[in-house]
């Protein structure tokens, strides 16, 4: 249980993707049976406590019964609480209502007013067929935020004539004006009431030691109204008490009587209010769920359109039975999470509780003096008017549409408030969106071309004639100070690029902190970002080629050209200016990567490299010809001796991969052939030094991530990944840089089936997977060790 009367973020937004649970979703607990738990027991107790004196006090507040509120309660409970979409969200009459019911009741009379919350519930019920309730978090924070701060502040000044002993006013401006009147004919006892219960309700939560458990256990609007009650009655003031009529006569709702226009209008109103102030509710009862300590992955998200429904449905039947409209309040909604709650039957019990207590308690509500419901109802109103929700608008830059809405709701009404609110958002909007700031400024090292706000085809003249300023041939920086950016801002920007590139310029985008656009800011990989992921690429191969027995693909005489004309389209503009960067600056590559000719070996994707990071080297079998061999291929060893002496790299890798058809085919070759007749055969010779290494073994072959090899194939391919770092150690290049220790080899075998890459270390006969993310220290390399020294064949732990 909680006293805490503290109200939650109406738009606060969380993740609404449906609930996996074997129940229904969003039916009834229990399935068939209705149960309680113990935590919804206490639950609905804490929160009816809380609802009894605020229903009063809201009734008292827009001038209807004070029946009507216990009504709009009962109902909430009872039909929004089974039927609604949100399992924990508490509905009834809420402060957010006040000024519209009041105004209406002023305007049409009790029983038409009834009648139109009849037909606000139906058009919900209307809307949520419709499945619209998602756009209702559309709304500006700033609009929503100013529409409840203008709403408290015409509840307080309302409240404020009766804590005096006065009668308020319907209008704000009429409040204010006989305040001072007011304020010269106080009535001491009514003031004297209305002092004592703020005093307790700011006091209560905040008591120490064993009263702060007591806190816990009493709400504290129960507290401030049951102690001035009690102070009223010991004191024997005679003060205007809550009047409960007997409920034989209470009124109904009527046939709407009225103009037209006024009475849609009306609906309107009380069906914006309700189903916004509702739905964001839900929405944030469910961010409350998932901050509370403990397991509530039981509690399904809210369905907002379902909770349109069951607001609909309460909201029908509490203006017919003639109670104040419904939806959902935060301040009890937030006491209900609190306090434990783990289904929709705490909010059903506390329908409940309030009807036994409006049937049994009259005697003793009777004897509440509607000074101490003004006072509480007022704090209500002021709580609306939250100062975090105005730093946060300040903050985005919408302190202008708050403004704008709350002024509009306090001196013309809810309705043309929130559209005074929307008006000013989208002219905030066409502002932001039209108004760019350029500026162009020059440096030692470059000339730096500013763009501040959104940048659209409106502001492409200015960002030419920007551009335009900087000379052919200079270093440029364009910083993009912006979220949005259009086609035509974009092509300008590209066309601009590569033309200043191509005079010998340099151009350089980078964004608000200044980091180059085009670089990932994972410091995993600082280079480039990786390959976009995909799947069942198969170049526009017909789908019947790529079934099992199907027809093969016709042969497409232009695919290269297709390909390239891809390339010039969608990924040229990308990468232009790293690849003008790279044909000024030479080739510097870290490491010489030799691999197999495998066409589904793609280096890049999978080390997540760009062009300039791999020097690659790929034949039949990724094989490196021992120096002096007979027949030996010099263009392995003029790659090897390029890469280590000019190139200066700081590694060499050695990539085999499964399914590799020259392992395959050196298993299959006969084993007494003196001279291969074809150039294939020749060359897989290399890879004879593999098989004899893989016999060697015996028993103790390497294995992948503690499994042993699923065949003799990838056994081979893995003895051969080794075998290869042998052969280069033999290189006279490489063993001179292992000397002098700034060179590192390191083995690779990657299982295409898997898309799983295995890294080689020394010391352990195991290959270990890659994992997600980098390993403490790093991935391992083998590194240089004495002449003649066999790598081990262990596997570090790397990166996925």
């Amino acid at each position: 249980m909680t006293s805490s009367t503290s109200t939650i973020n109406p738009h606060d937004t969380a993740d609404l993707s449906p609930p996996s649970r074997e129940q229904e979703p969003h039916g009834p607990p229990g399935g068939g049976r209705f149960r309680i738990s113990g935590a919804d027991l206490s639950a609905s107790i804490a929160v009816f406590l809380i609802s009894l004196p605020l229903s009063l006090g809201i009734a008292l507040a827009t001038g209807a019964p004070l029946q009507a509120g216990l009504v709009a309660a009962a109902c909430g409970g009872l039909i929004a609480g089974r039927v609604g979409g949100s399992a924990l969200q508490v509905s009834g009459p809420a402060a957010g209502l006040t000024v519209v019911t009041a105004d209406l009741i002023v305007q049409y009379g009790w029983r038409t007013t009834c009648a139109i919350t009849v037909l606000a519930g139906l058009a919900q019920i209307g809307l949520a067929a419709l499945r619209v309730a998602r756009s209702a978090l559309a709304v500006s924070p700033a609009i929503v935020h100013g529409m409840l701060a203008g709403i408290g502040i015409t509840i307080a000044v309302a409240q404020v004539h009766i804590v005096l002993g006065g009668t308020p006013h319907s209008a704000v401006v009429d409040n204010l004006r006989d305040l001072p009147a007011q304020l010269a004919a106080v009535q001491p006892e009514a003031l004297l009431v209305s002092a004592l219960t703020l005093g307790l309700l700011l006091a209560w939560p905040r008591l120490p030691g064993r009263g702060a458990r007591l806190a816990k256990v009493l709400p504290a609007p129960l507290v401030a109204v049951a102690g001035a009650t009690a102070a009223a009655q010991l004191a024997g003031m005679n003060l205007p008490r809550v009047d409960l009529p007997s409920w034989s006569s209470h009124a109904l709702a009527g046939f709407p009587t009225g103009p037209v226009t006024g009475l849609v209008t009306a609906v309107v109103a009380v069906t914006l209010v309700t189903s916004v102030q509702s739905l964001l509710g839900a929405v944030a009862v469910d961010k409350l769920i998932s901050a509370r300590p403990g397991d509530d992955s039981h509690i399904p998200r809210s369905d907002l359109d379902r909770e349109l429904v069951g607001q609909g449905a309460a909201n029908v039947v509490s203006g017919a039975l003639g109670g104040l409209p419904v939806s959902g309040v935060a301040v009890r909604s937030s006491a209900n999470v609190a306090a434990g709650a783990v289904s929709r039957a705490s909010t059903m019990l506390h329908g409940l509780w309030v009807i036994i207590a409006a049937l049994l308690l009259v005697p003793v509500l009777d004897l509440i003096p509607l000074a101490a419901l003004a006072s509480l109802v007022a704090a209500v109103g002021v709580q609306m008017v939250s100062l975090n929700h105005i730093r946060t608008v300040t903050r985005h830059r919408e302190i202008a549409v708050y403004i704008v809405t709350t002024l509009g709701v306090v001196l013309f009404g809810v309705l043309e408030g929130v559209a005074l609110g929307v008006a000013v958002a989208v002219g905030v909007a066409l502002h932001r969106l039209t108004r760019t700031r350029i500026t162009h400024r020059e440096t030692e090292d470059a000339h730096h071309i500013r763009v501040r706000g959104q940048l659209t085809f409106l502001a492409v003249p200015r960002l030419t004639r920007a551009l335009h300023q900087v000379p052919r041939g200079s270093r440029a920086v364009v910083e993009l100070d912006g979220s949005f950016m259009d086609h035509a801002a974009y092509e300008a920007l590209q066309d601009w690029q590569t033309t200043h590139t191509v005079q010998g310029g340099e151009a350089e985008m980078t964004g608000r902190a200044g980091a180059r656009i085009a670089e990932p800011t994972s410091p995993s990989h600082s280079c480039c970002r990786p390959w976009t992921p995909w799947r069942n690429h198969h170049c526009g191969e017909p789908a019947a080629a790529l079934l099992p027995g199907g027809p093969p693909a016709p042969v497409r005489v232009h695919e290269l050209a297709d390909g390239l004309g891809a390339f010039q389209r969608d990924t040229a503009p990308h990468v232009r200016g790293e690849l003008a960067r790279l044909a000024r600056e030479g080739q510097r590559p870290s490491q010489l990567f030799l691999t197999c000719s495998d066409s589904r070996l793609v280096t890049s994707m999978i080390t997540s490299s760009g062009p300039g990071d791999l020097f690659t080297v790929r034949n039949v079998g990724n094989l490196v010809p021992a120096p002096g061999t007979e027949s030996a291929d010099d263009s392995v060893a003029a790659a090897i001796e390029y890469a280590v002496d000019v190139l200066k790299v700081r590694s060499i890798t050695v990539c085999g991969h499964s399914g590799c058809g020259a392992m395959q085919a050196l298993l299959n070759a006969p084993p007494a052939e003196a001279e291969p007749a074809t150039p294939l055969g020749r060359w897989l010779r290399h890879g004879l030094p593999s098989l004899d290494r893989m016999a060697a073994e015996g028993g103790s072959w390497a294995t992948l991530k503690g499994r042993p090899p699923a065949d003799a194939a990838e056994q081979l391919c893995l003895a051969n990944v080794v075998q290869q770092l042998e052969h280069l150690r033999a290189h006279e290049a490489v063993a001179r840089r292992l000397a002098e220790g700034t060179l590192t080899l390191q083995g690779m075998y990657f299982h295409v089936g898997e898309a799983q890459a295995y890294l080689l270390a020394p010391s352990q006969n195991l290959f270990d997977r890659v994992v997600a993310s980098p390993a403490p220290g790093g991935p391992h390399e083998v590194p240089g060790g004495a002449p003649g020294e066999v790598p081990g064949e262990e596997v570090a732990d790397a990166v996925r």
